[in-house]
């Protein structure tokens, strides 16, 4: 009991770097995969992967609190992966991405 204590405690700093974040996708027939990261105390990125058979425009939009706005994007080819990340000055405590992508 005393380990599993232990242990608990060991990993509390670890869950204390998680925040939330809120995705909202807007696809508009694109067949994109979108999965989020946090690589940081103060940044995040998304994971895309194309499944379709045509290419794919996309465009996110990350919001942090006050900071303004960080827009990325990526053309994906039919197969193709690739990340969006940003970066902020200030530590996110709650990061709010809307992705938008279309048909190529």
């Amino acid at each position: 009991m005393r380990n599993l204590c232990c242990a608990l405690i060991a990993l509390l700093p670890l869950s204390a770097l998680a925040y939330p974040i809120e995705l909202e996708k807007q696809l508009n027939g694109a067949e994109v995969s979108a999965t989020t990261q946090e690589i940081d105390h103060n940044m995040g990125a998304v994971r895309l992967y194309n499944y379709g058979q045509t290419d794919a425009r996309c465009s996110g939009v990350f919001r942090n609190g006050p900071e303004r706005p960080r827009t990325r994007k990526v053309l994906l080819a039919a197969g193709e992966s690739d990340n969006m990340t940003v970066k902020f000055a200030r530590s996110i405590i709650r990061l709010r991405v809307k992705l938008t992508c279309t048909l190529d």
